[in-house]
């Protein structure tokens, strides 16, 4: 059964966690603050930490100072910038609140299971050749396993795959795989495939002898030999006529070249690289992708994830885009609005990183304060869910005034019954504003939850 530690200084929170905690299988201790925590318990006794950003006396993030058990952060939306800023210090994740019960769990189970306990000692003590890879940034567990893929493919000379969405950074990762293997010293050539005219591709990548064709004034070296030990980074290969793929299996098989209008072939010594966004697998059974050539590039695939699936990676990334855009540009250091930040994490970013990085430039550019808006993002409206009402069955932490309740604090009430008893008791002298806003919901989740919890409203009298 799994060891967890609860700091939260509010005891209707931590009550309804530790019995939402203990339902699922967890073994868990309570702390109401750091001070607490550090005083009565062992950290490195438990396998995870769940804690509270604001705490009295000191964050929730003086934990992860202490102890190298991972330590998941909850915070509020109007904290997400303080919890970017966890998760530079070492958190292993956080959660916003409110948040779903199924949430908390799938990332506590994550956590636990990702081996991040292991994780957090060598983050604090890495060993050589465990660094990021240079230029991406990621710290989800999909990113974390790429990286650990790329450090161990670089050192090998078989073909790779790299898969992903637009915008996902594959040139990043055909660059990282190139620098840190032996041929970092060699090129590293870099061809879209989708940019070549059709008639000319063949020129480009295997050169051409002087008269091959008219206009081929001169011999010209191709592409693939001036990889020639090295790397060549063929980007969207899915776009490569039928007969290039012939002739680039060719190089694969036989590592030879032969130049368009020669009848002399040449070795070359060229470690292959592609990168994709469709699905080749269907276009090899439409026959628009050879077989044989898919199986000879896909020896090592690696998968990109889009950025929705990243988490708290989409935050991180897009604090430093808009730290290195302001030095770009020359401005001074600016921050996202509350809002902006709602909007970033919610939206789908279906350009991915690309997308991210030129909302962010764009808002650096035309605001004329040091906040970014929401507003200058430029994004679909439509795709941004600005409504912070919690699904149901969030766990919202209410303002400190309304947890003065006439009951005794450690009572052991479920949220659903908390809810209702809070209402019950104070709609007489609240209106309905006045009581979402202390319940920490919208006047839309009040009214919702007042329907499912048939908790009448009281009738006016005249």
């Amino acid at each position: 059964m799994p060891n967890v530690l609860l700091v939260e200084d509010e005891d209707v929170i931590r009550t309804a966690l530790r019995r939402l905690l203990e339902r699922n299988g967890y073994r868990v201790s309570e702390a109401g603050s750091v001070q607490e925590a550090s005083d009565q318990f062992d950290l490195d006794g438990f396998d995870a930490i769940i804690s509270d950003l604001r705490l009295p006396g000191l964050p929730g993030t003086e934990l992860i100072k202490r102890t190298p058990t991972p330590v998941l952060i909850m915070t509020s939306y109007a904290s997400l910038r303080s919890a970017i800023d966890s998760m530079k210090v070492g958190a292993v994740d956080y959660i916003a609140k409110p948040f779903e019960h199924e949430e908390l769990l799938s990332t506590l189970e994550r956590v636990l299971g990702s081996g991040l306990k292991q994780q957090n000692r060598s983050r604090r003590n890495p060993r050589p050749g465990e660094e990021p890879v240079p230029g991406m940034v990621g710290s989800c567990p999909a990113m974390q396993e790429l990286f650990r893929r790329i450090r161990k493919v670089a050192q090998t000379t078989s073909s790779v795959l790299i898969q992903g969405e637009s915008g996902t950074g594959k040139e990043l990762v055909a660059r990282a795989l190139h620098e840190a293997s032996s041929r970092r010293a060699a090129n590293l050539i870099s061809v879209n495939c989708a940019a070549i005219p059709e008639n000319l591709i063949e020129s480009e990548l295997f050169g051409h002898e002087k008269g091959a064709f008219t206009g081929a004034t001169n011999t010209r070296t191709g592409l693939i030999e001036a990889a020639d030990n090295g790397t060549l980074f063929l980007d969207e290969i899915g776009e490569l006529p039928l007969e290039a793929q012939a002739r680039l299996l060719r190089v694969l098989q036989e590592h030879e070249i032969r130049k368009v209008g020669s009848v002399q072939s040449q070795r070359v010594d060229v470690r292959l690289v592609a990168a994709t966004h469709r699905d080749l697998k269907q276009f090899v059974r439409e026959g628009r992708f050879r077989e044989d050539l898919f199986y000879r590039i896909n020896v090592m695939p690696l998968q990109i994830p889009p950025l929705r699936e990243r988490g708290n990676d989409i935050l991180e990334l897009a604090e430093r885009i808009l730290v290195n855009t302001c030095h770009r540009l020359g401005r001074s250091p600016m921050q996202y609005s509350a809002d902006a930040i709602q909007a970033i994490t919610t939206y789908p970013w279906p350009g991915n990183v690309r997308e991210l990085e030129n909302a962010v430039e764009r808002a650096a550019i035309l605001s004329e304060t040091d906040e970014v808006a929401i507003d200058l993002l430029g994004l679909d409206v439509e795709l941004v869910r600005i409504d912070s009402q919690p699904p149901e069955g969030a766990v919202s932490k209410p303002d400190s005034s309304t947890l003065a309740i006439e009951s005794d604090p450690a009572e052991d009430l479920s949220l659903q019954d908390y809810f209702q008893r809070f209402v019950l008791e104070h709609q007489e002298q609240m209106n309905e504003t006045e009581l979402a806003k202390k319940l920490g919901i919208s006047r839309k989740c009040l009214w919702e939850r007042r329907q499912r919890f048939e908790i009448p409203r009281k009738k006016k009298t005249s």
